[in-house]
Formats: structure tokens, sequence, C-alpha cells
């Protein structure tokens, strides 16, 4: 097999200051194109340390990616030490001084000098182009590997993983055979439920599952050979085992509600109190949705009527902000999502749809903390809305949750 070695540099990334997401984005996209990583290290900013660390997986492995230390700072030695490593010296890249000094000249600055050292490379090595940043990469033959040298700016080395070093192995290496990756987000499910309903699943030869668990939501991947033939059929297996708990394949619930809304003429009014804000901040981030944001309303606790019954509080404030587009002079037809207070770990959510309205009172069966808890009853809501415009259920079935009540009111009751 293979042998492939990722070494991160940094003392901020080796004393966790810095959370290593490269390391983990490498390795997923390695393995869908046929490359498993065998070994992976960190070492801080000490020269020899990380010389060593790189002569050693030059003579365990057939592929070593360097990612960070080609800065222009004194503590930026990759450098200096791949030098090291390959026993040779340092030569200076006219070719990457002049890009360099282009790249700030469209921002109408003179480079400074201290980046010439981002020019110095090791003497043979093969310069990586950077179309992001100033701090090319470079790769080079030690001992039995093929080492790349990359930038730890996750930005820029993703372009050049995509650019320069998937490219490059896919031409050395063409032996090795790329897989798909089919990504199902699943919510209300537990990893070991997942992982038990699954077991009974025939895979053919060549395909893997895989879960990742990202509170509130579980995903399953299945890796299989690239444009197989059987992915379909297994996938759609997948679908069947894990039923309405699965709430979008392929993109995170956000993107798939985001897909499903834009078809529509639909608006969205959020209303919310125990989710304090979170719903309609989650909502911003897609650019589809937020155009179709009419309003929010945060409410506070002074805005609870203690005496009313849960479901009744929450139909009372979609009745509310329905009532309210009333004067509205944006068009299309109205959406509203609600939630109500937390009492006793108890929080009603509600839907509003020209068809009626549900509303669910749900618990969890686990204490969350504050943040996570809000995520939990956030994600409730905008499954609601997904099953509503996904002609489903509005009103799923949660195995992480407990609903302790649930209503409809018909559009022409309302």
């Amino acid at each position: 097999m293979l042998q492939v070695a990722m070494i991160s540099t940094g003392e901020e990334v080796l004393h966790g200051d810095i959370t290593d997401t490269n390391a983990a984005w490498l390795s997923r996209v390695l393995f869908e194109h046929g490359f498993s990583m065998t070994r992976r290290t960190t070492v801080g900013d000490q020269l020899d340390m990380l010389a060593k660390e790189i002569e050693h997986c030059s003579l365990t492995a057939d592929v070593v990616i360097v990612n960070g230390g080609l800065g222009p700072t004194t503590d930026d030695l990759t450098a200096q030490a791949a030098a090291v490593a390959a026993d040779v010296g340092l030569e200076l890249s006219e070719h990457w001084v002049e890009e360099m000094k282009a790249k700030y000249a469209k921002l109408s600055r003179v480079m400074p000098e201290t980046n010439i050292k981002q020019a110095m490379l090791p003497e043979g090595a093969e310069l990586l182009d950077n179309p992001v940043g100033t701090a090319c990469g470079f790769a080079m033959h030690i001992n039995r590997a093929w080492v790349f040298f990359t930038p730890g700016v996750p930005s820029e080395f993703k372009v050049m993983t995509h650019g320069q070093i998937l490219p490059r192995l896919a031409q050395n290496y063409d032996d090795v055979q790329a897989k798909d990756c089919h990504r199902l987000y699943t919510f209300g499910l537990s990893e070991s439920g997942i992982g038990q309903t699954l077991q009974a699943l025939k895979l053919p030869e060549g395909y893997e599952l895989g879960y990742r668990s990202s509170l509130p939501f579980i995903e399953v991947k299945i890796f299989c050979p690239r444009g197989h033939q059987e992915a379909a059929h297994i996938r759609q297996q997948v679908i069947t085992l894990l039923g309405d708990n699965i709430v979008s394949f392929g993109q995170p619930l956000l993107e798939e509600v985001a897909d499903k809304l834009v078809k529509t003429d639909y608006r969205l009014t959020v209303c919310e109190q125990m989710t304090g804000g979170f719903l309609v901040n989650w909502l911003h981030y897609s650019e589809a949705v937020q155009p179709r944001l009419n309003h929010a309303w945060v409410l506070g606790e002074h805005n609870i009527d203690e005496q009313q019954e849960p479901l009744a509080a929450v139909l009372a404030m979609a009745t509310a902000a329905q009532e309210n587009q009333t004067h509205d002079r944006q068009g299309g037809s109205r959406l509203i999502l609600a939630s109500g207070t937390l009492n006793e770990g108890q929080v009603a959510v509600a839907l509003s749809t020209p068809a009626g309205t549900w509303a669910q009172l749900i618990t969890t069966k686990r204490r969350y903390a504050s943040r996570d808890f809000r995520y939990v009853v956030s994600t409730v809501m905008l499954d609601m809305l997904r099953r509503w415009l996904s002609g489903k259920e509005v009103i799923g079935q949660y195995e992480s949750l407990q609903r302790v009540g649930d209503i409809y009111i018909p559009a022409n009751e309302g």
C-alpha cells in the first residue's frame, strides 16, 4: 500500500492554539482520491526536529506533505529544514521574487524586503504556484519519497492541493483508484444506532462506510470506486434504512432548505424565545435564504405569559407574526417559524404555512449546554420547514428527542 505522511508545523498548532483543520481536510480529500494517509505528526518551530521528521518520513513513506512554515518571519523554518533533510543548500528563485512583487503592485504596495525569504528554496526544488498568497510551495525528492511543501493558510493550502499536488499524484500513481464519497446528513439518531441499523447492509467490494458526528448531525459517508454502477443502489438502501432521519443528501441541512425555498415564492419570518436568535443567525449563513427573510423577532423572558400552555403560547406567537405580515408590502406567501420559552426542559416550536400550522412540544433525552440545546431546537424548526417544502409529514420522529405533545390547525380553522 502506498504510504502517505503529513507533517504539520508551528508552535501554535503543536500547542493547540490553532486547530489543525488542514490535516483533517487533507486526510478526507486524499482518501477520496484513493490515497490513504498512514502517518500524521506535528512539529514545532525547531529546525533540527523538523529536519529530522522530514528525513524520517522521507525514508518510511512514498509521499510526504509538509504544511506550514513558509512565511517571511524568523520562525518560518520549513524551507531551511527541507534543505537540511535533503543535504542541499538554498537558492533564490528570481521567478518567485517577480511574482511576489507583482502581487504587491496590484495592491499598490511595495514588497517588503523580508519577503525575499519566501523565495529562498532548496536547490533543485520544483516550485509550486500559489495564486492566492505570497508563499510559494515546492516539491522535491528526498530519499524514497516525493515531498511537497505547502503554506499553512487554509485557503492557500487547499488551492495548492487541488491545483498542484493532486494532479501530480494522479499522474505518478495512475494505478490508484479514486473514490466517490456520497454524504448523507442525519438528525435525531445516535451514531451507535446508525451503525447497528446499517450492519445488515451488504457492501460490494471496494465500498466502505464512514461516520462523522458534528452536533446535532451525524454524517454518513459511503465511499466507493469512482463512478461505480452500484453506487446509486447502495445509497438508496441506506436512505431506506435510515428513513426520514436523513435531512439532506450531499449538502448540509441549511443548503437543502435553501435549495427548496428558492424554488418557491415563499418568504420566511422567524420568532424566537428559547433559541434566542440562533436560528435567524444560522439562516443568514445562506446567501440564498437571506433575500427570503421577511422579519425576525427575538423575545425575552419578560414577554412570557406563565399561565399560558406552551403549545398555545407558541401558536399565539406564530399567529401574531402572521397577522403582522398583512401590512407587509413584500410579495410572496408567508411562512413562520417560532420557538417558545424553555420551561422545565421543554420547549414548543411551530411552523405556520398557507396550508396550516403545526406545533410540537419537545424535550431532549440528554442534557445539553445552552448553545448546543439552541442548536438542536433550531434544527428541529428548520427540519419542520424542510419536511413541509418536501411534501412530507411536518413532525418527524427523532430517537434523541421526546415529543411531549403536538397539534395541527388547518388554515381554514385558524
